[in-house]
């Protein structure tokens, strides 16, 4: 379908075959900025509004140009926010995931929330994260916006299943305050925002598990 048909379509009938064909369809396509600085969406996150319908003249930016452009700058992306619903919205994490990845969105989905627990009967690999995994660029960006937060030396590590098919994001509790049980899931929604979509994110004590690594 092409793009300007598929942008036409009532959001009733946006499902997830919709939601594919946009994102191979945009990949292409040149856009226009709203404005030369981001904004703040509805949700308090930063983002960058931009069209896909360019002013007569305009020659328009590259859109893969301009995502990872922000991929180094912890901002997200609205498209076509001027409509009464945007026609996407990228937070931050599906944006430098398709630069490390060429995906937006993985094939895998991510572990339920819930309780995690690490038996030590069961083989569980733990260690720094690899720059692959969470880049250097986005380290910093994660530093920053926790030290905005009042968080400062952040510990993070990694642990993964001896076939990779569960890897976990592990932050140390010690290192952001003994924050309160009451307080984890609006840690790790905030933290979500800036990570892939199926990254699972962990909260845990440093007692009993391996060396943490500064963020």
């Amino acid at each position: 379908m092409e793009f300007e048909r598929l942008i036409q379509q009532p959001e009733t009938a946006r499902d997830e075959r919709w939601e594919a064909e946009f994102l191979d369809g945009i990949l292409t396509r040149k856009i226009q900025m709203d404005a030369d600085e981001a904004k703040e969406g509805p949700d308090g996150w930063p983002y960058f509004f931009v069209r896909t319908e360019l002013d007569p003249g305009a020659k328009g930016e590259s859109f893969v140009e301009v995502v990872k452009w922000l991929s180094t700058r912890g901002i997200g992306l609205a498209v076509n926010a001027h409509k009464m619903l945007p026609d996407y919205i990228f937070p931050y994490g599906m944006l430098w995931n398709y630069v490390e990845t060429g995906r937006f969105v993985a094939p895998n989905p991510p572990r339920e929330e819930g309780d995690v627990i690490f038996d030590e009967n069961e083989k569980v690999l733990f260690g720094p994260p690899s720059e692959k995994y969470l880049p250097l660029y986005v380290r910093s960006v994660l530093r920053e916006f926790l030290l905005a937060q009042g968080i400062q030396g952040a510990k993070i590590l990694v642990a993964t299943s001896p076939d990779y098919k569960t890897v976990d994001l592990v932050f140390s509790l010690d290192s952001l305050g003994d924050l309160p049980k009451a307080q984890h899931k609006t840690f790790a929604d905030m933290m979500a925002w800036f990570l892939p979509l199926h990254y699972t994110l962990v909260l845990g004590p440093e007692e009993g598990l391996p060396k943490f690594y500064d963020l």
